[in-house]
């Protein structure tokens, strides 16, 4: 009995072994699949996302390889807005962002408080309807693939 008590253990110390290993980050792989930041910049606060200025207008990427890709996100908290720098980080695309006129502050993105902005949207479909700074893309037609990008939660969980 001791000895399959012994060999338990052990085992469930390999599988803890295994299973750090295969969680553990590999920055040597990550770093070279992600898009290198510009030292030039001094922000103070060190982001993994890659710097990309957006604007209500579409941004002008040196770097695109024939300007065929778009990437257009709505993002209140800045999650879908990073998600959105890496798509066109690693397709060459512009980028394009909803901006409403009227932007959201923490106290309309309380999900907990049912006076909030985001709830009232959610619970009534005309209030969805938000006016933004530009809602059209300069030459819709050069692009051949555009990506959209939104948050959506569901489940509790938020989704890009």
């Amino acid at each position: 009995m001791k000895k399959s008590n012994v060999l338990l253990v052990l085992l469930m110390g390999l599988m803890f072994v295994f299973s750090l290993t295969a969680c553990g980050s590999n920055e040597q792989g990550e770093s070279s699949a992600l898009p290198s930041e510009s030292s030039s910049e001094s922000s103070g606060t060190s982001s993994a996302a890659p710097e990309n200025p957006v604007s209500s207008a579409v941004s002008e990427n040196t770097e695109n390889t024939g300007g065929t890709t778009l990437v257009v996100y709505f993002s209140a908290s800045g999650h879908t807005e990073t998600a959105a720098n890496y798509i066109a980080a690693a397709t060459g695309g512009d980028v394009f962002e909803l901006e409403p006129v009227e932007p959201y502050t923490d106290e309309d993105l309380n999900y907990s408080d049912s006076n909030s902005r985001v709830v009232y949207e959610y619970e009534n479909p005309d209030a969805r309807d938000i006016e933004l700074v530009a809602a059209t893309v300069d030459n819709w037609d050069a692009y051949d693939t555009v990506f959209i990008g939104y948050p959506k939660i569901q489940y509790g969980f938020l989704s890009v």
